[in-house]
């Protein structure tokens, strides 16, 4: 049975997003360490999004990875996403003055190693027609 074209789109859209995150991450891991840790964790929320989209789950407007997961993984227990619950915090730890001390680059060059691993993940589990590249 072919897929639904919108379905397949909106799911592309959330990838490409998430790929941009990613590779913005990469690029800023040496000098901004803050903002990259900011941006791995955008590429796994919006990952696991694009997985929801596809499988026509709603979710709600949310930084929290673990119930996203929760969400994902209800339609696929393979999906070991757990690792990347960690980096819901950097939705916004950073991103205000006070407290929180900037993350050095090994600490984001980690969190980009955990996004892209849900990243490709997640896209190796739909079609192709709603990958990125399609």
């Amino acid at each position: 049975m072919p897929h639904d074209p919108a379905r397949l789109s909106e799911t592309r859209d959330w990838l490409v997003r998430a790929r941009h995150d990613l590779e913005g991450a990469s690029l800023l891991i040496p000098s901004l360490p803050d903002l990259a840790v900011f941006h791995c964790q955008q590429a796994v929320e919006k990952t696991l999004k694009a997985f929801l989209a596809f499988h026509d789950v709603p979710f709600r407007k949310t930084h929290e990875l673990e119930e996203l997961g929760t969400q994902c993984s209800a339609l696929d227990e393979s999906l070991e996403l757990e690792p990347a619950f960690e980096l819901t915090p950097f939705a916004w730890r950073f991103r205000y003055p006070g407290g929180a001390s900037i993350p050095d680059p090994d600490d984001a060059a980690q969190a980009l190693s955990t996004a892209r691993s849900v990243f490709e993940t997640v896209v190796s589990r739909l079609p192709a027609q709603a990958r990125p590249d399609a």
